[in-house]
């Protein structure tokens, strides 16, 4: 797997185990794919399309999926460390154990999706659209939130501690024993009309 391979279809394919490197995928579609148990370490899937697969325990380093479309797809127990999932849809896929590391996922779209109990702490999620979406216990210490949609989003008892929240309108999302850093509380209560005064005493 050396060579990209490009635009071809793929189906029912049996890569279990297999240690794919730094292969290259574009416009690929892969139907009912078993990568479970495969590892990537600097692969490339630009614009490749998932249908119904596994990336059960898989696990993918430095690897980059760009505007990719999964369908279907379950990542049980998947580690992604340092990798980028720019601008692509999770679409029914099931999400969790997984394991994140790092990485940029900006743009990417999981509405809808079941994300309760992750530990999503220094991921780039800018611009990401996370309405619907399970949140509940998810920690997001350290992320990058700037501009993503939360709407109908239940970050119940959510740490979004030192996340950064520019152009985020939490007032949209389901909140409950929500974890907070002093940043967050204040823009919170502007969202709901408070004039917020962080002036410390006798400053």
């Amino acid at each position: 797997m050396s060579e990209p391979s490009v635009g071809r279809d793929y189906h029912g394919e049996d890569w279990y185990g297999e240690e794919l490197g730094a292969a290259r995928f574009e416009r690929c579609t892969f139907t009912d794919l078993d990568l479970s148990e495969a590892s990537t370490a600097g692969a490339v899937f630009d614009r490749c399309t998932f249908h119904g697969g596994r990336f059960n325990a898989s696990t993918h380093s430095s690897s980059t999926f760009v505007a990719c479309d999964f369908r279907r797809t379950s990542f049980f127990d998947a580690t992604f460390d340092g990798c980028k999932m720019l601008g692509s849809v999770f679409s029914d896929c099931t999400l969790r154990p997984m394991r994140v590391i790092g990485g940029q996922w900006r743009g990417i779209t999981a509405r809808g999706g079941n994300l309760s109990r992750l530990d999503l702490s220094g991921l780039d999620l800018r611009e990401a659209d996370l309405s619907l979406a399970n949140l509940t216990g998810t920690s997001l210490r350290d992320a990058k939130l700037d501009g993503a949609t939360l709407r109908d989003t239940d970050l119940g008892e959510a740490d979004l501690r030192g996340a950064s929240l520019d152009r985020v309108d939490l007032g949209v999302a389901r909140l409950r024993r929500t974890k907070l850093d002093l940043a967050g509380a204040v823009l919170l209560a502007e969202l709901h009309g408070a004039e917020v005064d962080v002036t410390l005493p006798g400053a």
